[in-house]
């Protein structure tokens, strides 16, 4: 492995650029070159390619998002755009690459890793929604995003007596609404594993208005359908004033937390010894506080199973 190139792929992730830091150190350490990829697969496909030293990364650990940018190409799933990305890596020398992003990042590097390209995937993408890794990169800092927010939330909502319903992202998986939720206080917490109804809801907000709740916060992930309706279901049914926010892309930016940050350090130093190893199609991440990794194919198989232990602690205490 003389040398290696690294992108960041699909939405940013806090935690990106240390991730890139480490990658980029320790193949420099081993004696091995890198190039960093500007814009993704769109910029691999364009030969968008740069040499990158020690210089290169200095300073961006703290830095959120990613200084190599990101970019989506949606006709990488083409064999033909596969073939031209793989050559474009030939004509540079480029022996393994190292791809920052979620699944559908992931299934490109596989692509590649059929075509001769040593591949190895980082899991970053803050919706926590890789089932093969107990966390994924950018995570815990968009929790702690959201959870800010929620506190500012629950002070004017304190004042005005009034509801407010806060929308995490998270497509189809319902963690980052589950881990701020309890950490933010909130009365309730609705995500898209599990069925709701909205006069459930209701019932259960009418049955703390009777012990005098004039104040409510509500985390819905934005998988879960009908927030508007909810919102207006509380005022006109609970006679509850009630607001909606929809924090959006907010979650993605900001300085990646301490344990981001760690991690990115733990990914990046794993990626670029698997390559040493000669090892390609393979993906990091961490169980059980153990940094692992697994085939690509195999990890996009395991399916997520929600913690429905801790929807019920949050019941509970709420």
């Amino acid at each position: 492995m003389k040398k290696i190139a690294i992108l960041t792929s699909g939405g940013d992730a806090p935690g990106m650029n240390a991730a890139i830091r480490a990658v980029v150190r320790t193949a420099l350490y081993n004696g091995i070159e890198v190039m960093g990829v500007e814009r993704g697969y769109y910029g691999l496909v364009n030969g968008e390619l740069k040499n990158m030293d020690n210089g290169s990364v200095s300073g961006i650990i703290h830095k959120g998002g990613t200084m190599l940018k990101t970019a989506r190409l949606d006709s990488f799933r083409e064999k033909e755009v596969q073939k031209k990305a793989a050559e474009v890596l030939n004509i540079f020398g480029i022996d393994g690459l190292v791809v920052i992003g979620g699944d559908g990042s992931f299934a490109g590097a596989s692509e590649l890793s059929k075509l001769g390209i040593n591949t190895i995937g980082i899991p970053g993408t803050i919706d926590n929604d890789l089932a093969y890794t107990d966390y994924t990169l950018g995570f815990d800092t968009a929790v702690n995003t959201v959870v800010e927010a929620i506190s500012k939330l629950k002070d004017t909502s304190a004042s005005h007596e009034r509801c407010s319903i806060v929308q995490t992202m998270g497509r189809t998986c319902g963690d980052l609404a589950l881990y701020s939720g309890i950490a933010g206080g909130a009365e309730l917490i609705v995500v898209p594993e599990r069925e709701h109804s909205v006069n459930n809801l209701l019932k259960l907000i009418l049955e703390d208005r009777v012990r005098d709740k004039n104040h409510y916060l509500i985390v819905m992930s934005e998988g879960v359908e009908g927030i508007d309706l909810l919102a207006d279901k509380i005022e006109t049914v609970v006679g509850l004033e009630t607001r909606v926010t929809v924090l959006g892309h907010i979650q993605r930016g900001g300085s990646p937390s301490i344990a981001d940050r760690v991690l990115a350090a733990k990914f990046g130093h794993r990626a670029v010894e698997l390559l040493m190893r000669g090892k390609t199609n393979r993906v990091v991440g961490i169980h059980r506080n153990q940094i692992i990794d697994l085939d690509i194919h195999e990890a996009l198989a395991i399916e997520n199973v929600f913690d429905e232990k801790l929807l019920t602690i949050s019941e509970e205490i709420s």
